[in-house]
């Protein structure tokens, strides 16, 4: 490819350290692996990931505490962090960051997209007033009212919560997140994953067939996304999808066609 020639004339925009980049990611101070399509695997997306971690924020002090106080600065000294790098938009790597949305939209000059629940509200108004959104998430017990609200999820609209490791079962996530149950060394097998993956959708659809849309909210669910596609036959949003939606609306492509 020849270069951009809408590139000539370059300066420094807002202080920022780098340029040429993309989405700001923070992750969670917390070794375990992700396939590729997990928000913290960057090989699976198409354009620039720059990570950060949020320092002393793992799997147990933002899921799992009910007292999430000790969250928030560290939180937001990641937000600054990747803003200040250079990057053009910020999001997390776990939908329960949605209990800071927010706090970081409002302390930082980039879009932020801290949680894939945001996607409700607008996939409510896709699918229609007579159907629901199936939102799987890896464990209700800890999505709470205050997650769903900050986000823009009216309490009384139609949507349906499962959670797929402490409703429905499924191993090979608690090997991965649930800090009671983990090894030493978190591992997780794909092809359980997957098989886990069909088998909650396919009963939560069935429990509540008003459903016209699933979403995952969970970052390492979108490795399955086509899966549960496949399986029942519904539009399917993802981290994935508000990903690809985000990079879209900090880096517009050009259109090449014919009249």
């Amino acid at each position: 490819m020849n270069r951009d020639y809408g590139i000539n004339y370059i300066k420094t925009r807002k202080k920022h350290t780098c340029y040429g980049m993309g989405i700001g990611i923070m992750v969670l101070d917390d070794a375990y692996p992700g396939f590729p399509g997990d928000v913290r695997n960057a090989s699976g997306f198409g354009y620039p990931i720059q990570y950060q971690i949020a320092k002393g924020v793992d799997n147990y002090t933002l899921v799992w505490e009910q007292d999430k106080t000790p969250c928030r600065q560290p939180i937001l000294d990641a937000a600054k962090a990747l803003e200040n790098m250079g990057c053009k938009a910020i999001a997390a790597e776990c939908g329960y960051f949605a209990y800071f949305q927010k706090d970081v939209a409002g302390y930082v000059d980039v879009p932020v997209f801290m949680s894939s629940l945001l996607q409700v509200p607008f996939i409510q108004q896709l699918i229609g007033p007579e159907k629901s959104v199936g939102i799987i998430c890896a464990q209700k017990r800890f999505l709470t009212d205050v997650h769903l609200t900050n986000v823009g999820i009216d309490l009384k609209s139609n949507f349906h919560v499962a959670g797929a490791q402490d409703e429905y079962g499924c191993p090979q996530f608690d090997t991965l997140w649930d800090h009671e149950r983990r090894p030493e060394i978190p591992e997780s097998y794909y092809d359980e994953s997957e098989k886990d993956m069909i088998r909650i959708t396919k009963e939560f659809v069935q429990k509540h067939p008003d459903i016209g849309a699933i979403m995952l909210e969970c970052t390492g669910m979108q490795p399955f996304a086509r899966a549960v596609q496949r399986a029942v036959d519904l539009p399917v949003f993802s981290w994935g999808t508000l990903l690809d939606y985000a990079n879209s609306v900090i880096d517009h492509r050009d259109y090449y066609g014919h009249v």
